[in-house]
């Protein structure tokens, strides 16, 4: 019996949707199965420019820039009355220095359509209830959600796009506990303001820091159809309760105890469902093996402060695609130097910073005046995702971080 495709790709997110797209590109077939049936609703809304050049690796910028996602050019942190941007254009590195906040439904829909006619199958309410994975052979049993039937599909290697769902890790029994402290992000969609403000950037995402728990901030991410996403994240797994008021309002009243989110957000409509995530960070014990690799966060997720995930995942994609393409012209990957290895420097490069942030040194270091311009620009391309930039000393050795926390803590 034949295989169904060359490689077969669990999930239509953004990283899946990318390795599609490069392997189409070099002559692989390819098979997506996705559980979900877009357009589907997703955090991971403010991507950062290091993104700009992965999606334009693939051919799929220009459908995001015709879409007309909001611009963004930056970030602004807030704490304690104290304001600090960075504009994402004045980073140390080449690049692009600017890219887009988008709602992710709109987004992933737009990804999978354009790789679906280049010639890819996504066959969506795919849900994967075992995989049998060698080199070469690669059976996925996949039950159809509106029919209830299963059916097998082959290919000759599988690539793990599920997100969060952690499908081989999870049937393969890699997953482990993360390094990271466990957490809860709560979140909606608001409709802004009526009239919108003048006096807010809405190319730069806003993260604002509880007025008196550094290890508890909110976001605000501008779309560009006059709506946002608004979440925090604080301590622990459990969270405080609803309350009488429901889960939306739970969200709004701890939202607006941080000033700048409650004069921004006033006047707005709280119109859709509060949705939460909790103990979200996780790592695995393996990210690739014989027959199968892990791209995005169904390999590790970190946390949401800097908005690394997206950028992870499409890197991930992009390597694994240059590493199946390589492995089929029959030069003999190293898999571990080229895909684990590679891909990690830029895990460990955002979890320094995330460590860093949650313990409040880095805060210290965002918020020190006066700041040294070659290093806040160096700081601004890590924020900007240029994490594998080999010329800057905190890509290539995180560990500077702290040297530099210890110089900007207070007296």
């Amino acid at each position: 019996m034949p295989p169904d495709a060359d490689v077969l790709v669990i999930g239509a997110g953004p990283s899946g949707s990318l390795a599609s797209a490069l392997l189409l590109r070099r002559g692989f077939s390819v098979l997506t199965l996705e559980r979900s049936v877009f357009p589907r609703f997703s955090i991971g809304e403010s991507l950062l420019p290091q993104s700009m050049e992965l999606l334009e690796g693939a051919d799929l910028l220009r459908p995001a820039v015709e879409a007309g996602f909001q611009h963004k050019n930056g970030a602004v942190f807030t704490r304690a009355g104290r304001r600090t941007a960075f504009d994402f254009r004045e980073k140390s590195c080449p690049g692009w220095g600017t890219t887009f906040q988008v709602p992710r439904a709109a987004f992933d829909l737009l990804m999978a359509e354009r790789v679906r006619s280049r010639g890819a199958r996504v066959l969506f309410g795919q849900e994967i209830v075992d995989a049998q994975v060698r080199v070469g052979d690669v059976r996925l049993a996949a039950r159809d959600l509106e029919s209830g039937g299963e059916r097998e599909y082959r290919g000759g290697f599988v690539l793990d796009a599920s997100g969060g769902a952690k499908v081989l890790a999870r049937l393969m029994g890699l997953e482990r506990p993360s390094r990271l402290a466990p957490r809860r992000a709560a979140f909606a969609h608001v409709q802004d303001p009526r009239p919108p403000r003048d006096d807010y950037d809405r190319n730069k995402i806003l993260i604002a820091v509880h007025p008196e728990r550094k290890a508890v901030w909110s976001w605000l991410i501008p779309f560009s159809d006059g709506r946002s996403s608004v979440g925090i994240v604080e301590d622990g797994v459990t969270g405080p309760s609803d309350g009488p008021g429901g889960a939306l309002e739970a969200l709004r009243s701890r939202i607006s105890e941080e000033p700048e989110m409650r004069r921004l957000l006033q006047g707005a409509t709280w119109d859709t469902p509060a949705r939460s995530l909790e103990g979200y960070s996780s790592e695995v014990s393996a990210l690739h093996g014989p027959g199968f690799a892990l791209l995005g966060n169904a390999g590790e997720f970190l946390d949401p402060v800097f908005s690394s995930g997206v950028t992870l995942a499409l890197k991930s994609a992009s390597l694994a695609a240059d590493l199946l393409t390589r492995e089929r012209d029959g030069t003999h990957p190293d898999w571990t130097a080229d895909f684990d290895r590679e891909l990690g420097r830029g895990v460990d490069c955002f979890r320094a910073f995330v460590e860093a942030w949650y313990d409040g040194s880095f805060q210290d270091v965002l918020f020190f005046e006066p700041q040294e311009p070659r290093i806040r620009r160096q700081i601004c391309s890590i924020l900007a995702g240029y994490v594998w930039d080999r010329d800057n000393p905190f890509a290539v050795e995180p560990g500077r971080l702290k040297a530099l926390a210890k110089l900007c803590a207070p007296a």
